[in-house]
């Protein structure tokens, strides 16, 4: 990694819940990372000490302040990157967080949870975005989520949508991107969660097991999908840190 490499500060909001495929992308794609556990007790850095932020995942709610008492300062470190346009991506949890602090409304699922390796419908506006315009038309994503992004912020551009739940992707400002699904999840994510989760599974109608197979054998396909849209916004990051740097 070069000393001068564009740093990603990366959000982990639970010990299982790291970054996946994406740390490993994104990593490759010459970005260095620096994790932040914040429900370890560590403090939330300022944004703008970074050239990007990636906000994770998470099995609580984007305004669990009680239970989760760093969520407020997510949540304003979240306002700041799309005021200063730092190149923010935000996955499930991290995109819920993301509505939030903008503006937009998340609530639990109407619909019940969105669990599986699911398709995804894209927007016409994602054939000209700089991060997921990288996908196909219907790409599949593992779904694992019980809450729904019901408004999107004022100004949020729809990127993507299902038929269980309309709002799966969009874009905030110039350069935030939220994402309902999980691109960054591996099998043995999954077989984490699905323990964690079992309970939760089988309330709804999921078998731990049947799932966790279900993400192993789409694996390659996710891979293959996902791994460009990593790069992507990668590139994003290493364009806004060479805007930084003094000429």
């Amino acid at each position: 990694m070069s000393p001068s490499a564009p740093r990603l500060l990366v959000v982990q909001h639970e010990a299982g819940t790291g970054p996946g495929w994406w740390g490993g992308w994104l990593a490759e794609a010459e970005l260095e990372l620096v994790t932040c556990h914040p429900y370890a007790g560590e403090d939330l850095p300022p944004v703008t000490a970074y050239d990007g932020v990636l906000v994770l995942g998470g099995a609580m709610g984007p305004s669990d302040d009680v239970a989760c008492p760093w969520l407020p300062s997510t949540r304003t470190l979240l306002a700041d990157a799309v005021a200063a346009a730092v190149p923010t991506f935000g996955i499930c949890l991290g995109a819920e967080l993301l509505v939030v602090a903008c503006g937009g409304t998340v609530r639990r699922g109407a619909g019940g949870p969105e669990l599986g390796v699911l398709e995804i419908e894209m927007a016409a506006a994602a054939a000209g975005d700089a991060v997921l315009s990288a996908l196909p038309a219907r790409p599949r994503v593992v779904q694992w989520h019980w809450e729904e992004m019901a408004d999107l912020p004022p100004g949020a551009v729809e990127l993507a949508s299902s038929e269980a739940y309309r709002h799966q992707a969009f874009r905030l400002g110039s350069a935030a991107w939220g994402v309902q699904g999980h691109p960054e999840v591996t099998p043995d994510i999954a077989t984490t969660w699905a323990r964690e989760d079992a309970p939760l599974l089988v309330a709804a109608g999921r078998a731990a097991g049947g799932l966790v197979a279900e993400v192993t054998d789409a694996a390659d396909e996710l891979s293959r999908t996902w791994r460009p849209v990593a790069e992507a916004f990668a590139a994003v990051v290493r364009e806004h840190a060479a805007g930084r740097r003094p000429r």
